[in-house]
């Protein structure tokens, strides 16, 4: 189990897992727009298991979506009592607009090269360091890797690159994932493949059939895919294997 730490003098919190061992490299990851849930905390824990030191930092309390925030909206958005259907609609639309700001941007990246300089200066580490994110997560992923030439390989699951990253300057491969029925994003995939050929990147993107959305979020039983869910962590080990020696 790992343990909350402040990072940058007490700017954000954020859930660091350590190996039993020497790490295998530092892995930074990045919450769904849910915020720092249980459902990351565990997913750290897992990849500390396999053997990376990770810091899953909470960037959304600076937003205003606090864990306990996150996790009544998530309550919400699965319940099936139509009053709270009603309620979920305008609380969403008034805790995610903060986040809109150019601002709020600029500051969430900001946040996370903070988060690479902290895993940089871990012993075992020795600059071997990845970014994996799930739906925001994705996105700032994306985002991560376009602004910090350490991020050696991105793992964005069901996320989309933020239009003022340059993708140019992304320096190590990308492999993201996608849920067949995620219709937005798999709209965006065939000109995102294209701008990252343009733009020199490695990637890949693989596509689950028969899944959406949210599909590797265990606590989620509406979007939860078993299968694809597993494939993706066996695909996802041997990526960050194959870049982290």
């Amino acid at each position: 189990m790992g343990q909350m730490t402040t990072i940058n003098d007490g700017e954000f919190e954020a859930y660091v897992a350590e190996p039993s061992g020497d790490p295998r490299g530092g892995l930074v990851v990045i919450h769904e727009i849910w915020g720092l849930v249980d459902h990351i905390k565990h997913v750290a824990d897992r990849f500390a298991g396999e053997g990376y030191l990770v810091i899953a930092p909470d960037i959304l309390t600076e937003a205003g979506i606090t864990p306990e925030v996150g996790t009544e909206l998530l309550r919400l958005r699965q319940s099936s009592d139509p009053e709270e259907q009603t309620r979920l609609q305008p609380m969403m639309r008034e805790k995610m607009a903060p986040m809109q700001s150019p601002e709020y941007g600029a500051w969430a990246v900001g946040a996370l090269r903070k988060v690479v300089d902290h895993l940089a200066a871990q012993p075992g580490v020795e600059g071997r360091i990845g970014v994996l994110g799930f739906c925001f997560g994705g996105t700032y992923s994306f985002a991560l890797a376009a602004a910090d030439p350490r991020i050696r390989v991105a793992v964005p699951f069901y996320g989309h690159p933020p239009e003022q990253s340059t993708l140019a300057k992304i320096a190590g491969p990308v492999l993201a994932f996608y849920g067949e029925h995620d219709g937005g994003l798999m709209e965006k995939l065939p000109a995102l493949t294209e701008q990252m050929k343009t733009a020199g990147v490695d990637f890949e993107a693989t596509v689950y059939p028969g899944a959406g959305h949210a599909f590797f979020n265990d606590s989620n039983p509406l979007a939860y895919v078993p299968e694809a869910a597993a494939d993706a962590w066996t695909r996802t080990l041997a990526k960050l294997a194959a870049n982290l020696r």
